[in-house]
């Protein structure tokens, strides 16, 4: 059932500024402007970090699902079929960054009734939410374009109710001067006012959020590549031979955690809801079996193990029920008297021989040959007690509140991780950054390191973060294997991994372009596996997978749904002709050759392309080199 809703975000202080999120139908969501009139600088700050959010669980639950079935980098569980471009509701995308720009605006207008020098204090954190700013721009826009932005959030200080739709490419270029001012501020103001405790991300570091600021401008240069090559280019040279320095390590990168107890904050702050995600869609078969094949433990951390432990095959021999045919492939088994004894894994062995995606062609659940990936009915020792043999996307990499249950069999104890974690997200890394910088070096950028270097050290960053970052959140089968199946193995990164990762031929760059462009935008594919608009972006404008990959192949699933038939953005609304944005929306909307309405086609989603998008190759094309 679809369900389009629309949000009116009003500054928290009064202002009053419209997104396209969905259907635009408006409500006043103003909150007591005394809330904010009180406040001192570092409360603004802290707020603003607290609300920043491009990761929520409305986003979760409904755009990721979309945009990883579209990139075919996700699979519903239920298989592909004539509803592939669908849409349905959306969330927390498209507005996000009203929430923190309500706290700029309010710490602009507060040091603007202080005197010149008290208001110097101040410089490092208005440059600081001024990133965070940008960064949910950037995210906001990928999806719907031109946002209200430059006259956004001022109603309370005599700004308009109704701001005008600004451009991309002009909200492009004032993000990248705010990025600009601010690696100046931070790395040349002094005498700063920066309380380390209102900090949760770098404790008041100024060098780092210089990094971060200076990093943040490679994300907008990879995306006016098909606009602006020129332009990209240039940032990148820029980025990369500025004084400040990227994000360069643990230490640099951007991921933290909200707060640790309820105490501080409510508990969505601190372990980002509690709700499942994704329930309907699961991994592609060809991304897991690639990620395989070339040892890539990262495979361990975005997705969760299937639930056939060495346990539950046993007990399937003993039950003499099937075992799913791609499961026992990767048994060695003896047999005696009809009798099935499990021997060991074969192969790679535990952890990896529990990992398994869906097949990725068309209609691919009515072949009978894929009846052990799409039969939910087919594998179940009671009437109630069925296993899943493929895997799902990894929760509690996402969710610090929600239950693990072990796949014991029926009459066992129940074995459950139910702890709550104070969830860490990660925002942008090193790898992120040395992953572009590998792109726009094979591009032409003029950089002082080779794209292979930028890329050697972008994969080995990114299974270096994802095994922190499944560390800290405490995912299931990390650092234990619950002492229940003698085979079982924990998933936690090992010596070695990384070298026999990084040796193999898909994971190197070699000097032939059109083969390393491809590889790198596989590899920020991989490494956004997390970031569902990330990657979708990427597929976007890469034109990866491409058709007649040798690495992840993209599949052509001909007149059932042309590649021109998939979206490329999500819907806008038909505005109600009472809300008080009506016109600017209208006119907005017409700027950008954009049809509004609900139940729009993917083709008119597709050929009706974000300002960023025109231009870039079509789905499965490959890289425009």
């Amino acid at each position: 059932m679809k369900k389009y809703k629309s949000l009116l975000m009003s500054a928290l202080l009064g202002s009053l500024v419209i997104f396209s999120g969905c259907r635009e139908e408006f409500a006043d969501l103003n909150s007591n402007p005394s809330d904010v009139v009180k406040a001192e600088p570092s409360y603004l700050f802290a707020q603003a970090v607290i609300n920043f959010e491009p990761s929520g669980y409305t986003y979760w639950f409904y755009n990721a699902a979309m945009t990883y079935r579209w990139g075919q980098m996700g699979v519903p569980t239920t298989g592909f079929n004539s509803t592939y471009t669908e849409t349905t509701a959306t969330g927390e995308q498209g507005g996000q960054y009203i929430s923190v720009l309500n706290y700029a605006r309010d710490l602009e207008h507060l040091r603007s009734t202080m005197s010149k020098e008290e208001s110097a204090k101040y410089a490092n954190m208005a440059a600081c939410i001024d990133v965070l700013t940008a960064y949910l721009g950037v995210f906001d826009s990928d999806m719907y374009g031109d946002r209200p932005f430059i006259d956004a959030c001022r109603a309370r200080y005599g700004g308009t109710l109704t701001p005008e739709y600004d451009k991309i490419e002009t909200l492009y270029t004032l993000w990248l001067s705010m990025l600009d001012d601010a690696v100046k501020t931070l790395t040349t103001s002094t005498n700063q006012t920066f309380p380390t405790n209102q900090d949760v991300i770098y404790k008041g570091d100024a060098s780092k959020w210089a990094k971060l600021a200076n990093s943040l401008r490679l994300k907008i240069a990879v995306r006016l590549l098909a606009q602006n090559k020129a332009k990209a280019l240039e940032i990148a040279s820029t980025v990369a031979n500025a004084s400040c320095g990227v994000l360069d390590g643990t230490s640099d990168n951007f991921v933290f955690n909200k707060a640790k107890s309820v105490t501080a904050n409510d508990g969505d702050k601190v372990y980002h809801w509690s709700n499942g995600f994704l329930q309907g869609t699961a991994p592609s078969q060809r991304v897991i079996n690639f990620m395989i094949k070339n040892k890539d433990p990262r495979v361990r951390f975005f997705y969760q193990k299937n639930q056939w432990s060495s346990k539950v095959v046993q007990a399937f021999f003993d039950a003499g029920k099937d075992v799913p045919k791609y499961v026992l492939d990767n048994v060695v088994y003896t047999e005696n008297g009809g009798k099935k004894t499990f021997v060991q894994w074969k192969g790679m062995g535990e952890p990896w021989v529990r990992y398994y995606g869906l097949p990725v062609e068309m209609n691919a659940q009515y072949d009978s040959n894929n009846a052990d990936y799409f039969d939910s009915n087919r594998f179940k020792l009671t009437s109630t007690r069925s296993y899943q043999p493929f895997s799902m996307f990894q929760q509690e990499m996402i969710i610090g509140r929600i239950d693990f249950t072990l796949p014991t069999l029926p009459g066992d104890p129940v074995i459950q991780d139910t702890n709550d974690n104070p969830w860490y997200g990660m925002y942008m890394s090193t790898a992120e950054v040395n992953l572009y910088l590998a792109e726009l070096k094979l591009l032409g950028a003029n950089l002082p390191q080779s794209a292979s270097t930028y890329f050697n050290k972008a994969i080995r960053a990114s299974v270096e973060e994802y095994d922190r970052l499944a560390s800290l959140n405490k995912i299931p089968y990390y650092g234990t294997t619950y002492g229940y199946d003698p085979n079982e193995v924990a998933i936690d990164l090992k010596s070695g991994e990384i070298d026999a990762m990084a040796s193999n031929p898909d994971y190197q760059l070699t000097g032939d372009k059109a083969s390393d462009l491809e590889k790198v935008y596989i590899q920020e594919l991989l490494h956004f596996t997390l970031f569902p608009c990330d990657q979708f972006v990427t597929v976007r404008r890469s034109g990866c997978p491409k058709e007649g990959s040798t690495l992840i192949k993209w599949e052509n699933f001909g007149s059932v749904v042309p590649n021109n038939a998939i979206p490329r953005r999500f819907e806008v609304g038909s505005p109600s002709p009472t809300d008080l944005m009506y016109d600017v929306l209208i006119k907005a909307y017409k700027s950008q050759g954009f049809t509004p309405g609900s139940n729009q086609s993917g083709t008119l989603l597709n050929s009706e392309r974000v300002w960023q998008d025109k231009g870039a190759p079509q789905f499965g094309a490959g890289p425009a080199l």
